[in-house]
């Protein structure tokens, strides 16, 4: 896609519904799983989480589609990483400072988010082939995709923390990530099946008239 990608299209409903629901980053491509299982545990930390990943992606494809030409080939990746790992610390750097009880608790997993495949993935595979406008708007739409499902997550873990504490721990985790996708699943399929139904209904509403208009 050139630099010329018109606002209209970066800001698309199509490219949002594609980005949080259609290829969701955590419930489709399953990326990232390993942060959002172990620090989703509380809102407050999917929270935190979701916007240090959110602030990276954005960060991270925005220098790499700028700097895309003169990235060479031996050292794309590298550079890549360096400029996921100095965001990240910065990052990391500023909840320490003014938010340390969360920095505490996200422990090890905050400098993880290096390591994170979607933000290292989305700066080869997109970010190097696009203008930076286009790539900032693709890690703020990933981002929030990634984020809603963080969120989502922690609050239920700590909302049903209280009754059941397997909800605090890793595998309640992988259970009520298996209900939401199961749960997004079924959305899915009941919106085709709705579909289908709906363009039945019109081809058989097209041929009565059809039939009427010939008598």
């Amino acid at each position: 896609m050139s630099d010329s990608t018109t606002p209209q299209h970066l800001f698309s409903v199509q490219r949002w519904r594609e980005g949080v629901w259609d290829r969701n980053p955590a419930l489709v491509m399953l990326l990232g799983l390993c942060p959002l299982l172990a620090v989703s545990n509380t809102a407050i930390n999917g929270f935190t989480l979701a916007l240090a990943t959110l602030l990276t992606l954005c960060v991270s494809n925005g220098v790499v589609a700028a700097f895309r030409h003169r990235l060479v080939t031996t050292v794309r990746i590298p550079m890549t990483v360096l400029i996921i790992a100095g965001t990240v610390t910065i990052i990391e750097q500023l909840l320490l400072a003014y938010a340390t009880p969360i920095h505490r608790s996200l422990g090890l997993f905050l400098p993880l988010i290096v390591t994170n495949c979607l933000i290292l993935g989305r700066a080869e595979v997109y970010a190097r082939n696009h203008g930076v406008a286009d790539a900032l708007i693709d890690g703020l739409i990933m981002g929030v995709g990634f984020g809603i499902v963080l969120i989502v997550l922690g609050a239920l873990r700590e909302w049903l923390g209280g009754a059941l504490l397997i909800a605090l721990l890793p595998p309640g985790a992988f259970i009520l990530v298996g209900l939401l996708l199961a749960l997004k699943n079924a959305i899915d399929h009941y919106g085709v099946s709705a579909t289908k139904k709906m363009a039945g209904a019109n081809h058989s509403s097209a041929l009565s008239t059809a039939r009427n208009s010939k008598d």
